[in-house]
């Protein structure tokens, strides 16, 4: 089932990335790969910062990717190269307990993510020895979820190397757990739709268990994405870990006001499930018992009745111990509006309105305004951005991943596309020469490619 073969429009990029990987590991190591891994990276169309939080999202697989060229060493270490000049190699022992220092986060840390994962899933004491070269066309830091489908590259080779078996269901699920080790808390949908896409589909993405449904999109448009050349890495900054915390925070809180057991209690969805209650009435109950000034850490312990040693240890992440103050009324707000979005979402796509491509335009608007205003994970080239390809054709355009820079997806009408692609390409990219020399990997319309495979 990981075996896959490429597509004929595809077929002859992917000779020539493959053979020149085989070039490189051959000059690198002296000798030829045993085997070709590849994983994708994904875009989410919408259900933005949710996943976390216990909630369904909606992402399809991109033809942009990575691979890697492998084969078996009998020197005791794990070799791992790059085609690409600027990321430095790096050799690290079978018999050493693998360190991942998340507070210099290199490239080879997330592969060594990957392989930490499988590591403890079989309790491997000795790792075999491995020589990988890696070679990567998904834009790093660009939302597009690059260091995840690192990871899941490197799970699923140290898995083959390994000579051991997972599902992909299980390897998902243990690379968005190992993926932490480099200190992001996310919630698993990159690694999900990494391992589980199918080629020409986008898929719902739901947790607690991962499950993954087909999503048919409308005929009629086509996904196009756009890189606004800001780049945020989510594992050098506090910014992705404090809205984590600040969803965990609000999620008790709600749950104190209600009389649930909060010290069990850490994401939003489980006090929906607690409650028994609608997405519709989550949000009154953000009305209701949160306020929209920001909460300082008295506060918080206080109503939660803990200290502040309480609070430092169980409520706040190694790269947030410094914050005082947290926005929980807008963090809350945004994740049940978002996660009722992505389900009107899906609704559309599986009833096939007449008006189809307006309504989930829609919801794709709503959803960049949230993260801009609620969830404030936007920033103002991305926002110009979005607002170019609404002005330039675009049904629906928002931002996409982490945010703080990266890409948008913007739906686009297939009549509108060559027009939309010329309007962006000189409003956004060739009147900044930065920006300009970037273009060409920066604005492409998305092909929705399969999950992780072997060559």
């Amino acid at each position: 089932a990981l075996r896959d073969s490429p597509t004929l429009k595809s077929r002859a990029i992917l000779y020539y990335r493959l053979q020149a990987l085989k070039s490189a590991f051959e000059k690198k190591y002296g000798d030829s790969p045993q085997f070709y891994a590849c994983a994708p990276g994904r875009v989410n169309l919408i259900g933005e910062h949710i996943d976390y939080c216990g909630y369904s999202v909606l992402p399809m697989a991109i033809e942009q990717n990575i691979l890697a060229a492998v084969s078996v060493n009998k020197s005791g270490s794990i070799k791992l190269a790059n085609i690409n000049p600027l990321y430095k190699d790096y050799s690290v022992s079978c018999s050493e307990d693998i360190a991942i220092d998340r507070d210099n986060p290199k490239w080879y840390y997330y592969f060594l993510c990957g392989v930490k994962g499988i590591q403890e899933n079989f309790g491997i004491t000795n790792l075999v020895g491995m020589s990988c070269v890696v070679d990567g066309t998904v834009p790093p830091s660009s939302g597009l979820s690059s260091s995840s489908a690192l990871v899941c590259c490197a799970g699923l080779v140290t898995m083959e190397a390994n000579q051991k078996s997972l599902s992909k269901v299980a390897l998902a699920e243990i690379c968005a757990k190992c993926e932490r080790y480099i200190g992001t808390e996310g919630g698993g949908m990159d690694q999900s739709i990494s391992f589980l896409a199918e080629c020409g589909k986008a898929k719902l993405i739901e947790f607690n268990p991962l499950c993954a449904t087909d999503v048919k999109l409308p005929a009629g448009a086509v996904f196009v994405i756009s890189n606004c050349c800001v780049e945020m890495n989510k594992a050098a900054s506090s910014h992705f870990n404090i809205r984590v915390v600040e969803c965990r925070i609000a999620a008790k809180m709600l749950a104190q006001a209600r009389g649930l057991d909060c010290s069990r209690l850490v994401k939003l969805a489980q006090v929906q499930g607690e409650l028994e209650a609608s997405l519709d009435e989550m949000e009154a109950l953000v009305e209701e018992v949160l306020h929209p000034e920001p909460y300082n850490r008295e506060e918080i312990c206080k109503a939660l009745g803990i200290t502040t040693a309480q609070f430092c240890s169980e409520l706040l992440s190694s790269n947030t111990q410094h914050v005082t103050h947290f926005r929980l009324y807008q963090r809350a707000k945004h994740v049940y509006s978002e996660a009722r979005r992505v389900l009107r979402f899906k609704h559309v796509c599986d009833s096939e309105p007449a008006d189809a491509l307006k309504l989930l335009g829609d919801l794709m608007n709503q959803s960049h305004s949230s993260c801009r205003d609620l969830y404030e994970c936007s920033c103002p080239e991305l926002d110009q951005l979005v607002e170019l390809c609404l002005k330039s054709g675009a049904v629906g355009s928002r931002l996409t991943g982490a945010g703080w820079g990266g890409c948008a997806v913007s739906m686009v009408p297939v009549e509108k596309v060559d027009v939309f692609l010329k309007a962006v390409r000189e409003g956004y990219y060739l009147n900044d020469p930065r920006r300009a020399a970037m273009e060409k990997q920066s604005l492409f319309v998305t092909n929705r490619r399969r999950g992780c495979h072997f060559y």
